[in-house]
């Protein structure tokens, strides 16, 4: 199994050790890629337009494609994130702004269609399934089909000085999913990427898109006479 992992912040905190106590608990054999944002990707979107032509005019492709790469291979994405003000954390969502070219409204990429992925955000009181939220609605218009949310609310500021009983809680809970993400087979999709994907399609049938460099990928791809990414053999 290839896992790509992405986290918000360039420390490790209790974030970073949950996703961790996460990789000790998938017992098949796993090959594991990490980023640190803004470490690996320090950039803002400039809303230049430029990617809707074609990837690499991005002017961070340089940065991006390392990324890019590791999130195409993987059989599993583990995103994570603080929660900052009941959000991601600012290099996160600008990672969102930055391949917002993956959205199903734009060029999806085929091989995500066959993914699953796994946001998780902790917070010192509220706000934690706040922070996930929006990473898994990306993942989603990604065309993830499965995608596990974990927010947990640690009373601490670190893992040093994190309560037992709350790293009990958390421990737990990292030892059940990392058994599910071993033993689960391939995710099936959806009714709701389903629709989502034949919604965009009908869009970029009818010209609604950001332009003809989406609908001839689009056509290239063969989606808008019928073929699914997710049939690729």
């Amino acid at each position: 199994m290839k896992i790509t992992m992405i986290h918000g912040q360039n420390h490790k905190g209790s974030t970073w050790h949950a996703a961790d106590e996460l990789l000790k608990n998938i017992n098949v054999e796993h090959e594991v890629t990490e980023f640190f944002l803004p470490r690996d990707l320090n950039h803002f979107c400039l809303g230049c337009y430029a990617c809707l032509k074609a990837r690499e005019q991005c002017p961070f492709w340089e940065d991006k494609e390392k990324l890019d790469c590791a999130l195409r291979e993987a059989d599993l994405l583990i995103l994570t994130t603080p929660n900052y003000c009941m959000l991601p954390s600012a290099p996160m969502k600008a990672f969102i702004d930055l391949f917002f070219t993956n959205w199903m409204s734009h060029k999806p990429c085929e091989e995500m269609f066959m993914k699953r992925a796994v946001v998780i955000a902790t917070t010192a009181g509220a706000g934690a399934k706040k922070a996930t939220k929006p990473i898994a609605n990306m993942l989603l218009y990604w065309g993830i089909p499965k995608i596990y949310q974990y927010g947990l609310a640690v009373n601490a500021t670190g893992w040093a000085t994190m309560p037992e009983k709350k790293k009990a809680i958390l421990l737990k809970d990292m030892k059940a999913l990392g058994k599910k993400l071993s033993t689960e087979t391939k995710p099936g999709v959806g009714v709701k990427t389903r629709f989502l994907f034949r919604m965009m399609a009908g869009m970029q049938k009818k010209n609604w898109g950001a332009g003809p460099e989406e609908k001839a990928y689009w056509q290239e791809k063969g989606w808008l006479d019928g073929t699914k990414p997710w049939k690729k053999t």
